[in-house]
């Protein structure tokens, strides 16, 4: 089983990866800010977070940096959620460490689609 992180402080868009994503194959764990983040992100070791760029305490930026510091998450990946998709916001997320960006409002096929490049060994669309 997968487990993905969704950190964002907006509840729709947490609301839209939990019923894009969960399901037996993939377990969704969520925080609400960046220090959250860090505690959910070490107590779980998740696959997968999805990170929002602009949140309280610790922006997404900051977090990212920091999870790639620590061994363990080292090579978790890690896809901004933004709402800014200037190529110097762009430069700032690889800069962190980020392995993807993410442009707010996505659709659920495009979370899907991603979700399922980043991680193979998920079945989001198991054979039927």
């Amino acid at each position: 089983m997968a487990t993905v992180l969704i950190v964002d402080d907006e509840a729709p868009i947490v609301e839209l990866v939990r019923f894009t994503l969960e399901d037996e194959y993939v377990r969704v764990v969520e925080a609400g800010d960046g220090l959250e983040a860090l505690e959910v992100a070490r107590a779980e070791l998740p696959d997968l977070i999805l990170l929002d760029v602009q949140m309280p305490y610790l922006n997404g930026f900051d977090v990212c940096r920091r999870l790639r510091l620590e061994p363990l998450r080292s090579k978790t990946k890690i896809v901004m959620l933004t709402a800014a998709s200037q190529e110097q916001d762009l430069a700032r997320g690889r800069a962190a460490g980020a392995d993807l960006y993410l442009t707010k409002p996505f659709s659920p096929l495009r979370l899907l689609t991603l979700v399922q490049s980043l991680l193979p060994e998920a079945p989001l669309w198991p054979e039927r």
